[in-house]
């Protein structure tokens, strides 16, 4: 069974503070396989840190994570690793990528981590690339423009056939063109695919794109109204 044919995102009571501060107060959020949810609210009300708790980065002190099935809370390094390499896909601001590599490398290095085989990384890389629009030669990826490189940074979060795609303000550094495509791509990606998919941003029009709304403020997460 594919990870993609599994639940998607469920985030039960999830309590996260440092230093006094409480960033995430009892967070409720489901997100259902080819669903979307956007979260929005100000700077360094938790946004970020809802992801990485998702990613297992941050150990919550309360509250309980499961990503495709799998209960990512309490789980060991080599376990969260594992969950991360076959049940989460994601997708960083500007793209995370190796600026030195190929789009095709970029793209095919998750499968190769994973033991995959060489010949199939890379033909699945160039599939997924051609599919996404970005050029799969042997330019390097730093030579593209800001908006290949983050569709090569979906791809790449794709190849692997999450359950649940996660993007950190996935246009926040790109031309309003460019914004465009990459907005219109991961939705239409996630749907596609069958991907759970959260997306954190401060842009309201890529937030008007999800099927739901939350906002984030005082460690509260509460949908959001239409706009």
């Amino acid at each position: 069974m594919k990870q993609s044919d599994v639940s998607g995102l469920q985030v039960s009571g999830l309590c996260y503070q440092v230093e006094g501060r409480t960033l995430l107060d009892s967070v409720n959020l489901s997100v259902s396989p080819g669903e979307s949810v956007a979260v929005t609210g100000p700077s360094g009300s938790g946004k970020s840190t809802l992801l990485m708790c998702i990613l297992g980065l941050i150990k919550p002190q309360a509250g309980s994570i499961v990503a495709g099935g799998q209960e990512i809370t309490g789980l060991g390094g080599r376990q969260l690793a594992q969950v991360r390499r076959e049940t989460l896909g994601m997708v960083f601001q500007f793209g995370e990528l190796l600026p030195e590599l190929s789009p095709v490398e970029n793209v095919a290095l998750p499968v190769l981590l994973d033991g995959g085989g060489h010949q199939d990384a890379y033909q699945r890389a160039e599939n997924l690339l051609g599919e996404l629009g970005v050029p799969t030669g042997s330019t390097p990826t730093g030579m593209l423009s800001g908006g290949e490189r983050q569709r090569t940074a979906v791809a790449r979060a794709l190849i692997t056939e999450p359950a649940v795609l996660l993007a950190d303000e996935p246009t926040g550094a790109l031309d309003p063109d460019a914004k465009e495509g990459v907005a219109r791509l991961l939705f239409t990606s996630a749907r596609d695919r069958g991907c759970a998919l959260l997306l954190v941003t401060h842009d309201p029009s890529v937030a008007g794109r999800a099927d739901h709304r939350h906002e984030l403020r005082g460690g509260v997460l509460a949908e959001a109204e239409a706009v």
